[in-house]
């Protein structure tokens, strides 16, 4: 009985590590963003998957200045939307390593750009949005917050 118990704890234990290492090798999580010209800290955004396809959306804005602002430069259903809770990352599929097939907002300028992701690290994702092909566009380092 008792080799049982320990067996079961064992079981239980071994799943959650390989959880913790899973999800900690995955895009999906929050991440804090930074401007790619200025390196300051711009938002938190929450990376998610629906569908099978990956989604970000903004849960925090860290600039002050930009607390309560829309999007008045965005196109379509986007347009006059509060950037706070704006879902920027759309329709991303697994390839490989990488994250592509889908489309990135830039709620500053109201831009969408063809959009890939990779983890550079477990904590580190390189996200780059561009025009065309990927050498025509600019690439963020965004950070993983632990919860």
């Amino acid at each position: 009985m008792l080799k049982m118990f320990k067996l079961k704890n064992s079981l239980v234990l071994l799943f959650v590590l390989f959880f913790q290492i899973v999800q900690s090798q995955s895009v999906l999580g929050i991440w804090k963003t930074y401007d790619d010209e200025t390196g300051k800290e711009k938002s938190i955004v929450e990376i998610y998957e629906e569908n099978g396809k990956i989604y970000g959306k903004i849960i925090e804005l860290l600039e002050k200045e930009n607390k309560g602002k829309k999007c008045i430069k965005c196109n379509g259903t986007d347009k006059d939307k509060p950037i706070l809770g704006m879902v920027i990352i759309r329709g991303l599929s697994k390839d490989g390593d990488e994250y592509n097939d889908g489309k990135i907002l830039d709620p500053k300028s109201g831009k969408i750009y063809k959009c890939s992701l990779s983890l550079e690290s477990k904590d580190k994702l390189t996200v780059r949005g561009y025009v065309g092909i990927s050498l025509l566009g600019r690439t963020q380092k965004w950070i993983r917050i632990k919860k």
